[in-house]
């Protein structure tokens, strides 16, 4: 796989090693335990598969080349790079600004743009109704744009089963830049709908199966199907593509659902069930997949709490602390320094949307076992200074330092 030019800021000798050598001694990635970080009084587990993915190191990797290539042009960034606040303060460090927030609300009119003008496209993509807009002001957007290679096989396949006159149905957060980008392109091609979870997909296919009438449907999905969207015949032959960073599992109990209405509806069977519904499994990302399994793997391992390190926006991320906290207590942070004392730790709670302050979340015994990993858009360095700072407490950081040289 390709190797990224990523500033070493972001980098940790200690995680690279541990990375590399479990690169070395699985290489068909079949082994899912975790690492185990002894310290003494504190054992780390650090999940198989956490941090940058490929999309997010190529993104990083192409926006400060951009910055670097381009002195005393404006560069502009359509919204955040990724879901991670470290790494876009330093890109606004460097000069560049955000045309949007993460919900698409405008900060900077693009008609305050110049054809002279970068504008960086994030690693979630963007919608074709954007990337005219920018079009017609002269500024190609094809040059620097980030967009992840998996989501861009997601518009792909859509593409190929929608030629095939398959509608779509999108798994994806409404809001998620990832989601209104893939259903931008998807609804360029076909009929397009978006369902958030198991309990809106199985309101769907009431009206598939014409138990609920049609009327509701546009009431229900308001602002979530493509125009021109006909729920009387736009769902008798379809596909199911996600947003990358949702549960892998999620989007396929939701196609397997959809499969089997299908099937129960139409009188199908697994041989001819290519009739309705369309096999888009090639669609998950890899990475994504990766780290959910590499978190489910490090559960098995008894422990007394689980870290996760990562954008309190980032998709990916806070599905990994879903996984942790139906086993353990679960302490979502976006930086080591959320971690105030052995006593009290800042930690986002993702169903509320608060960041919330906990006493006395370290249980008093030895070895304390602490399970950790971080999303696809956190950076290694950031892991080790949570390590660091765990095991500051317990005084036993010069063995993470004997780790990191060995």
């Amino acid at each position: 796989m390709k190797q990224f030019n990523v500033p070493n800021i972001y980098r940790s000798p200690l995680i690279t090693a541990i990375k590399n050598r479990r690169k070395q001694d699985d290489k068909l990635k079949k082994d899912f335990t975790p690492t185990l970080l002894d310290l003494g009084s504190l054992h780390i587990y650090l999940a198989r598969h956490f941090g940058f993915c490929y999309g997010v190191e190529n993104a990083i990797e192409i926006a400060f080349t951009t910055v670097d290539e381009n002195p005393g042009k404006r560069i502009f960034l359509l919204s955040e790079m990724i879901h991670n606040p470290q790494v876009n303060a330093d890109l606004q460090e460097r000069g560049i600004k955000f045309l949007q927030d993460t919900y698409g609300k405008q900060i900077i009119p693009f008609e305050d743009l110049t054809a002279d003008d970068i504008v960086l496209i994030p690693a979630f993509g963007t919608t074709l109704d954007i990337e005219e807009k920018l079009n017609k002001i002269g500024i190609h957007t094809e040059k620097y744009n980030t967009t992840c290679p998996f989501v861009e096989k997601v518009w792909n396949r859509s593409e190929q089963i929608a030629k095939k006159s398959y509608s779509i149905v999108v798994h994806g957060k409404p809001k998620h830049e990832e989601t209104r980008a893939t259903f931008s392109h998807a609804a360029s091609y076909t009929p397009t709908v978006i369902v958030n979870d198991m309990q809106e997909t199985i309101d769907l296919a009431k009206y598939i199966t014409g138990e609920k009438s049609a009327d509701e449907f546009y009431q229900a999905f308001k602002g979530r199907y493509s125009e021109g969207f006909d729920i009387t015949k736009d769902l008798q032959r379809f596909g199911v593509v996600n947003q990358t960073t949702q549960l892998a599992t999620d989007t396929q109990a939701i196609a397997e659902y959809l499969k089997k209405v299908m099937q129960e509806h139409y009188q199908l069977n697994d041989t001819n069930i290519g009739e309705r519904f369309a096999d888009t499994r090639d669609t998950l990302c890899y990475a994504t997949n990766d780290n959910q399994t590499a978190v489910t793997g490090m559960l098995s391992t008894p422990a007394d709490i689980a870290v996760v390190v990562g954008g309190y926006n980032s998709s990916n991320t806070t599905h990994l602390v879903e996984l942790c906290e139906e086993k353990l207590p679960t302490y979502f942070v976006n930086s080591d320094e959320k971690i105030l004392s052995p006593k009290e730790i800042l930690h986002y709670n993702f169903h509320t949307k608060q960041e919330l302050l906990s006493h006395d979340y370290l249980p008093a015994k030895e070895p304390l076992k602490v399970l950790v990993t971080s999303g696809a858009s956190c950076p290694d360095a950031l892991v080790e200074k949570v390590i660091r700072r765990l095991a500051g407490f317990y005084g036993v950081e010069s063995k993470v330092d004997e780790l990191a040289n060995n």
